[in-house]
């Protein structure tokens, strides 16, 4: 195994999850330093990760266009540029452009080719090691990113990652040149500019809906700038989103009985290994993401952690991730991709329902540890086996291509967990504070109502001494702020327990969909040596 090219490709693997780690330890102190909301910190996390899934097929096609090694370059030049204007950001404004878009846009050009470029440096049982080594950096990414992030949060200032990530974004482009150009069989063509505008559109629309439902709500509209038939405009704008993506393919069609080159050769999408791998990847991103912006709201704004504590108490889960995700290969050698994923959805499973009976007013730190310890054990099972499923799954000539499916499907998935996840945990804060403020006698019927209207503007959430304070500047009477207070610190608790309670069904949902996996072990064990 060529130990220079791994090492480029993972430090590139590394680099790509690393700010997203510091992003979600470090929530408090954006909406500090920016002055902001959760609600928008958590637009900017999803928009970050809408970037890359509306893009990376687009950037997979220009790998194929300008050959995956240039690509790959090139994409490492856009995330320096977007890295250094994140560390220079100086509002919200500025963040999302260098941080969600500029950032995103690069990193839609490295993954794709990443990958491609992995499948073409590396063959056989190298190959499969290849994929285990990238899933276990991006777990070493995801352990790193919580503390690191933390520890720069606390004693210096976030910015200071962004600027690293520049220096290692440079190291990385003096190692392209150790990098082979896998060879392509199948002409690029054209680029498929409306059938990328077309996919980045259904997508952001169906993710934007998702994510703005838990200020709009889902029927019953909320605080909407607009109303739709009596109805909150949520559901219209998810359903216009798969109604462009059922355009999308629509034009990819056409596209492709026309003789010309589509953004996607949707034949792909009909390999029973392929489709199943990909929905277990979004899968599997939902679910993390979703949990990753869960357990730091809790953490920071409930228990008042700094990013520091944050960090620490979120390593376990990296860790785990890492050691089991760099074992795939070993495992794949004895049981086959789909028993792996079946049993990394179980431990899932399980730490779900460990975190969900853990989320108290005073953590119980150990089993909270441990918890968060299973939940990365399960993550790795999944992350070990998916990658090499995806690309064993098509020959040469569509890695590229494969490559960008794969990772559509990746950040999508991400997208989709920040946004479903953490619109859940408002509407469930909303709600629950509600139903609590109501059957209170201690609050009277006037402030019952003030409450009331204030719900149907929005519910931030935010620490409880800083609720304290908007309620006493508000003029309610000190006995009534406390039955507030410790109303809204219960529905907190409620908003994130109905939080984690859909990430569990969405594991159970996964597990029914594991049936086209492999069912045979994908990696060969070596050879025994000859005697003599």
């Amino acid at each position: 195994m060529n130990r220079k090219v791994l090492l480029v490709l993972a430090a590139a693997q590394f680099l790509m999850v690393l700010d997203q780690a510091v992003m979600n330890v470090s929530i408090s102190q954006l909406v500090a330093d920016f002055d902001t909301t959760v609600t928008t910190i958590q637009a900017a996390i999803t928009f970050y990760a809408l970037v890359m899934a509306a893009l990376m097929i687009t950037g997979g096609k220009l790998g194929d266009r300008w050959g995956r090694r240039r690509a790959f370059a090139i994409g490492l030049v856009v995330y320096a540029c977007g890295s250094l204007l994140t560390a220079l950001s100086w509002n919200v404004g500025a963040l999302i452009l260098g941080w969600s878009v500029i950032e995103g846009v690069g990193a839609a050009l490295v993954m794709p080719a990443m990958v491609a470029l992995v499948a073409g440096n590396f063959s056989g049982k190298d190959r499969a090691a290849a994929y285990g080594v990238l899933g276990g950096v991006a777990g070493a990414g995801i352990a790193v990113g919580p503390i690191l992030g933390g520890w720069v949060t606390t004693n210096l200032t976030w910015r200071v990652v962004f600027v690293g990530e520049v220096v290692v974004a440079l190291a990385i482009l003096a190692g392209v040149r150790w990098l082979t150009e896998p060879e392509r069989e199948r002409s690029a063509g054209r680029l498929d500019l409306t059938g990328s505008a077309l996919s980045a559109a259904g997508l952001g629309l169906v993710v934007f809906g998702v994510l703005q439902s838990g200020t709009w709500g889902w029927f019953q509209p909320r605080n909407v700038p607009f109303e739709v038939f009596g109805l909150s405009p949520t559901p219209f704008v998810i359903t216009g989103g798969l109604v462009v993506l059922g355009l999308f393919a629509h034009w990819e069609r056409r596209v492709e009985r026309g003789g010309r080159e589509p953004l996607v050769h949707l034949d792909l999408l009909q390999v029973p290994p392929l489709r199943s791998g990909l929905t277990m990847m979004t899968a599997q991103n939902l679910i993390l993401m979703g949990v990753f912006f869960s357990v730091p709201l809790y953490l920071q704004v409930v228990q008042g952690f700094d990013a520091l504590e944050t960090g620490v108490i979120m390593l376990p889960v990296s860790v785990t991730l890492f050691l089991t995700s760099a074992a795939g290969p070993v495992l794949g050698r004895r049981w086959s991709p789909r028993t792996i994923v079946r049993t990394g959805l179980g431990v899932l499973l399980v730490a779900d329902v460990g975190l969900l009976a853990l989320i108290d007013p005073d953590i119980a730190t150990a089993p909270f540890l441990t918890a968060m310890g299973v939940l990365g054990v399960g993550i790795g099972l999944l992350s070990s086996q998916l990658g090499n499923v995806v690309q064993s799954s098509v020959g040469e000539e569509a890695r590229s291509e494969a490559g960008g499916l794969q990772f559509t499907a990746q950040q999508f998935g991400g997208a989709m967990g920040t946004a479903l996840i953490g619109a859940v945990v408002v509407a469930g804060l909303a709600s629950s504070l509600g139903s609590l403020v109501a059957m209170d006698p201690a609050v009277s019927d006037p402030v019952k109502q003030q409450v009331g209207v204030s719900l149907e503007a929005g519910v931030s959430f935010v620490p409880a001494d800083q609720a304290r304070s908007a309620i006493e500047a508000a003029g309610v009477p000190p006995a009534e702020t406390d039955a507030l207070v410790a109303a809204y610190s219960q529905a907190q608790l409620q908003g994130l327990r109905v939080g984690l309670l859909i990430a569990g069904l969405i594991v159970v949902g996964a597990c029914f969909l594991t049936g086209k996996l492999p069912d045979r072990p994908m990696i060969r064990a070596p050879e025994p040596a000859a005697a003599g």
